[in-house]
């Protein structure tokens, strides 16, 4: 009876071990229950393992196939190129995290399966939900590490990186050019009431070229500036145009003067050239910084632009809880009653990540054309997964 597999499960759940004797014997973890440490101690293998494989594979195909061709085309010198292949790390391995959760899920309860510790589990009285809690609890908190990784490491990391390798082929790039940059300013008090519009044909080398400024700050229209060119004094916090034209506009919408200068000082927002020096991505920003630019953003009537940074940071938010959503799905898969042990942890992993991954860059299409709203957009595909998940566990546990 001994040798029995129910048995020597249990034995295993008493004595852990060697390798984990130490961790498990701290006091913090002394009241967590054993099947609880069990549990998480078979998960936590596989769960860094897929961390180094998805990350590695991604590094490698999203980062090193790039930097090598600029190392041959470009004479991007090795040393920059390892550089910025160590800076763009994190991104990847942010984006590891949602695909080793399933991964550690799904061969852990697939192992667990296939030697019988299920059905031991089960012969002792313990439901499929409760063996599956430990997984859902690691799950949350690989939820709460990936936020907190996202926004504290990644954007800095993504920015530093592009900032050296731009630097290393300055030479080779054009200046900085923004074109057509618009800017309303509205009543703070009252946000329907148009205090002022702002125009430039373009930014180039710290100068915006080509400015207007209609002015609505009393009821109707009152002045209307153009500039050849306007120049932002931080220390004075004013603009400063050049070679323009003030005209004042009547109540009837004629001209009652018109004034040239060649310099004028006007206390206007800064906003406008927050939009036309703004070269960060979203994968390049914290959530608030985000949210800081698209309040900014909003005021321009670019509303492909606004939409899209909508979406973006409604992701960044959503996309951490995909932890949950692949861990609840990789355990229910895992916990299905096998007829035969089977190998399938690894392939099928790659399969649901895959088509993950197809329904969220699906969902933001449609978001993006207008189908489904911002946050319908980057959160459908967490509440389809969440709902298959939710099935496939009870499949699992009436077959149990």
């Amino acid at each position: 009876m001994s040798d029995a597999p129910p048995y020597r499960t249990i034995k295993r759940l008493i004595n852990l071990p060697s390798p984990w004797v130490w961790l498990w014997r701290q006091p913090w973890l002394a009241q967590v229950p054993v099947l609880d440490r069990y549990i998480l101690q078979e998960l936590l293998p596989p769960f860094l393992f897929g961390v180094g494989a998805f990350s590695s594979l991604g590094l490698s195909l999203g980062a090193l196939f790039e930097l090598v061709r600029r190392v041959l085309e470009s004479g991007l010198p090795p040393a920059i190129a390892v550089q910025v292949f160590a800076l763009r790390a994190p991104y990847w391995v942010g984006l590891a995290f949602p695909m080793a959760t399933l991964l550690a899920t799904l061969l852990t309860f697939n192992r667990l399966g296939s030697t019988s510790e299920l059905t031991a589990l089960r012969a002792c009285g313990i439901s499929l939900y409760r063996w599956v809690a430990p997984a859902l609890a690691l799950s949350c908190l690989i939820t709460g590490l990936t936020f907190l990784f996202n926004e504290a490491i990644v954007p800095t990391a993504n920015y530093q990186a592009n900032q050296v390798l731009e630097r290393a082929l300055s030479s080779d790039q054009p200046k900085t050019t923004q074109r057509n940059i618009t800017y309303q300013e509205f009543d703070p008090e009252n946000d329907r009431e148009l205090l002022r519009q702002f125009y430039a044909s373009r930014y180039e080398g710290g100068v915006l070229h080509g400015v207007t400024v209609l002015d609505f700050s009393e009821q109707g229209l009152q002045q209307i500036l153009t500039a050849n060119t306007a120049l932002w004094d931080e220390a004075r916090r004013t603009w400063i145009f050049s070679r323009g034209t003030i005209y004042l506009v009547s109540p009837d919408g004629g001209y009652r003067s018109i004034l040239t200068f060649e310099r004028q000082e006007i206390a206007l927002p800064r906003a406008p050239l927050d939009l036309a020096t703004q070269r960060r991505s979203p994968e390049e920003m914290t959530i608030f910084e985000a949210q800081n630019y698209l309040s900014i953003l909003r005021q321009s009537g670019d509303y492909e632009k606004i939409r899209k940074w909508q979406i973006r940071i409604q992701q960044k938010i959503a996309i951490p809880f995909i932890c949950v959503v692949l861990g609840l799905v990789g355990a229910a898969l895992g916990s299905l009653p096998q007829s035969r042990p089977q190998n399938r942890g690894f392939g099928l992993s790659v399969l649901i990540i895959f088509f993950y991954y197809v329904l969220i860059f699906t969902c933001e299409a449609f978001s993006r054309a207008g189908v489904f709203s911002p946050f319908l957009g980057a959160w459908l595909p967490n509440f389809f997964g969440i709902g298959f998940g939710a099935y496939i566990l009870r499949r699992a546990a009436a077959r149990a």
